[in-house]
């Protein structure tokens, strides 16, 4: 009996959580950045401040999630990401993958879908935060690189999407494209869930029988010389990165399967 109350209280907190970043993210368009736009006239301290608008945002989101009930989160080595120009690659198991990540990296930039730019919910803090947008095409690695150079830590999920219910992960090359021909070490997080819950082609009222655990670890950097000095070209090295590190997150995510 108790267990089913749990679990029906969970989805109705669940509800009430996505609820509130709903009409967080429409308060933002409507209100907060229209008045930053008003009173910081300087763009980069604008985007700055934007940006820390959205760090703490999304941590009261998540901390709104933990005392509802939804989950509970546990963070390891996060003192590695006290950095500057961190190139973040991690895996994507969940739906709020994201938004953890943007809560507790600082200086933190992202590639965005460009349809996020016209959705009323998404729109004010896109904009305003100057986050990369995938409809660069050609441009999109300078910009990568080009915000790294800057300080920014860039968070990446490789996969570009989230990780099917098989668990099978299959990462792109343009994570490894940037590091290669930005020169620019990994810093690899691994997020773990479970019981499994928001993962791709769940609905966000399926919530698991026990409440939701997630651990997330950063891990040590991977060094990229070896593949710059190996005598191989850009496309040759970032080809041998993404197995590596394809091998480097399907290894970790089986063994804690």
């Amino acid at each position: 009996m108790f267990d089913h109350l749990d679990r029906y209280w969970r989805i109705v907190a669940t509800g009430i959580s996505f609820t509130a970043f709903g009409i967080g993210g429409v308060v933002l368009w409507a209100v907060v950045f229209p008045t930053l736009y008003l009173l910081v006239w300087q763009q980069e301290r604008r985007r700055t401040m934007a940006r820390h608008i959205i760090r703490w945002t999304f941590r009261g989101f998540v901390g709104l999630m933990r005392l509802l009930g939804v989950l509970r989160y546990e963070l390891i080595g996060l003192e590695k990401l006290e950095r500057g120009g961190l190139l973040i690659l991690a895996n994507h198991p969940t739906l709020i993958d994201t938004v953890f990540l943007m809560a507790f990296v600082k200086h933190a930039d992202c590639i965005v879908k460009g349809r996020l730019r016209n959705n009323v919910f998404t729109r004010g803090p896109v904009r305003a935060a100057a986050y990369i947008s995938n409809e660069h095409g050609q441009d999109l690695l300078e910009a990568c690189i080009a915000s790294l150079r800057a300080g920014n830590n860039l968070i990446i999920f490789p996969e570009g999407t989230r990780t099917p219910a098989d668990g099978v992960i299959s990462l792109k090359r343009g994570a490894a494209n940037i590091a290669v021909r930005g020169v620019r070490a990994v810093t690899p997080v691994l997020i773990r869930c479970e019981p499994p819950t928001l993962g791709k082609g769940e609905k966000w009222w399926q919530v698991p029988r026990r409440l939701a655990q997630f651990r997330i670890e950063v891990r040590d950097d991977i060094p990229i010389q070896g593949f710059i000095d190996a005598g191989q070209s850009d496309v040759m090295a970032a080809r041998h990165l993404t197995d590596h590190l394809q091998h480097y997150f399907t290894e970790e995510n089986q063994r804690h399967a």
